[in-house]
């Protein structure tokens, strides 16, 4: 154990120097779930929405994203810390605004780990049980929660190496698939950029498809979480946060307009109809033959265990920020004396998402029917919202100083994100029913329960403010690199 880490650990700061742009990337992209965004979010988006013209879509939503990250990034040069939105929101609206923001942000991280780990689970148990060990899903949930958690206790570098390995398996499936494809001549239409042009992108179902769409780019915000672990943050976030959108929307357009062209501009919206599940399966075994399917199938798998180890990390340093500013208790602000990690936090929230998979396990509820795309809608509807809110947090901290920044960093790109980040929000709403496969008062509930945890933050907030008056002043404190 070094002096420098036990220094480290004393002062409440996370290993510092730590992570390096790559690492970022691989956490924002493993975050994606490349694999699991094609294959799982991509068929209903082709059989519900603007059929052909999804790749399009992907690429209007990372323009929004890029336009987003424009304040996002500008605003991460003087604003740091673990806390990330929740710092953002505090700094440019007001504590109790960021504490509530703090709480949508949990509420949305929490949600899409659950949902995450069901879905291995379920993966997991349905590509072992041939084999003769069949495990009911969540055991397998549970197993690799503890591999989670384990891998989060130590260097975030540590948990970086094996995200990096995960996500090149997976794009590497994917992109033989694709160049199998245009190899191949395309499909029964030839090669062709149908998929692409405006009438086909903005036709009937564009709404649709935006909500399957805008969810596939979840976690690329985490590149502001990681701001007290890397050198140079003013330089590294807002790298790392642009080329995590940019791999993103290309990879995901690219992968999309090739499977577009296997099954044909004019037909793919049937084919996916009839299909769905096995939409990329039974490409793969077409062009490539049976091991593909198997090994998309071994890599869903990891794709899916590279997905919530990031999601994980995030959580830990949400947890951590609070902690350390007192909204929960102070030993979540403790790091590890040697791994410089937020060690308590991720016990923390381990032992919570154990907990809520075990109530749904004991409720029996089906993992790829309910637990799946219910938590996955209430992540779209937060972290939407969070994200809107952090727009406008953008345009009022640079009001009070430009910092010697431009209209279109300061009030313009940060404007136009959030007009459309609020029509996402609005698709999602009106398309809950599509997006979690039911309508009951639990899924209608869910944009009520988004806005009333909001509301707990503010009023907590607002309760700190008048019984520790000390501590409320420290909230959303910025900690410089």
């Amino acid at each position: 154990m070094s002096v420098a880490n036990n220094a480290q650990a004393s002062s409440g700061r996370l290993a510092r120097n730590s992570v390096g742009i790559s690492h970022i990337i691989f956490f924002v992209v493993a975050a994606a779930a490349p694999l699991t965004a094609v294959v799982g979010a991509t068929p209903p988006a082709f059989a519900f929405g603007n059929g052909a013209g999804v790749p399009g879509a992907f690429v209007l939503a990372g323009l929004l994203y890029l336009i987003f990250s424009v304040g996002f990034t500008t605003m991460s040069r003087h604003v740091g810390g673990a806390g990330a939105f929740y710092t953002y929101i505090t700094q440019g609206i007001g504590k109790p605004a960021g504490v509530g923001g703090a709480f949508i942000a949990l509420l949305t991280y929490s949600s899409v780990q659950i949902a995450v780990y069901a879905l291995l689970g379920v993966s997991t148990q349905a590509m072992v049980a041939p084999y003769g060990l069949d495990l009911p899903w969540y055991v397998w949930a549970l197993a690799f929660l503890v591999l989670v958690h384990l891998a989060g206790q130590r260097n975030i570098a540590f948990s970086g190496a094996i995200l990096g390995l995960c996500m090149l398996a997976e794009i590497a499936i994917l992109l033989v698939l694709n160049i199998a494809i245009l190899v191949a001549g395309g499909g029964p239409e030839g090669i062709n950029l149908t998929s692409f042009e405006p009438s086909t992108v903005f036709s009937a179902g564009l709404g649709v498809t935006l909500v399957f769409v805008v969810g596939s780019f979840i976690g690329f915000e985490a590149t502001a979480i990681f701001a007290e672990e890397v050198d140079r943050p003013e330089v590294t976030i807002p790298r790392a946060t642009y080329v995590s959108i940019v791999l993103i929307a290309v990879f995901y357009a690219f992968s999309t307009w090739t499977i577009g062209l296997h099954y044909g501009p004019s037909k793919v919206q049937e084919v996916a109809n009839s299909l769905l599940g096995a939409f990329y399966f039974d490409a793969a075994t077409n062009v490539l033959g049976a091991w593909a399917a198997i090994t998309m199938n071994v890599l869903l798998v990891t794709s899916l265990f590279a997905c919530v180890l990031s999601f994980h990390n995030t959580l830990n340093r949400y947890f951590f920020a609070l902690g350390r500013e007192g909204l929960a208790a102070r030993a979540l602000g403790k790091v590890h004396a040697t791994h410089g990690s937020p060690y308590v936090a991720g016990i923390l929230q381990s032992v919570s998402a154990a907990t809520v998979i075990i109530a749904f396990a004991a409720a029996r509820q089906d993992p790829f029917t309910v637990v799946f795309p219910y938590m996955s809608a209430l992540t779209v509807i937060g972290i939407l919202t969070v994200q809107a809110v952090v727009c406008i947090s953008v345009i009022r901290y640079f009001r009070k100083n430009s910092h010697g920044h431009g209209p279109w960093q300061t009030l313009i790109a940060p404007a136009l994100a959030f007009v459309g980040l609020a029509g996402a929000l609005g698709l999602v709403i009106s398309n809950l029913e599509l997006l979690a496969g039911a309508s009951n008062i639990v899924v209608d509930s869910f944009p009520l329960l988004v806005a009333l945890v909001g509301l707990g933050g503010i009023v907590f907030a607002i309760r700190i403010k008048g019984s520790d008056p000390v501590r409320y002043a420290a909230l959303g404190k910025v900690f410089e690199a």
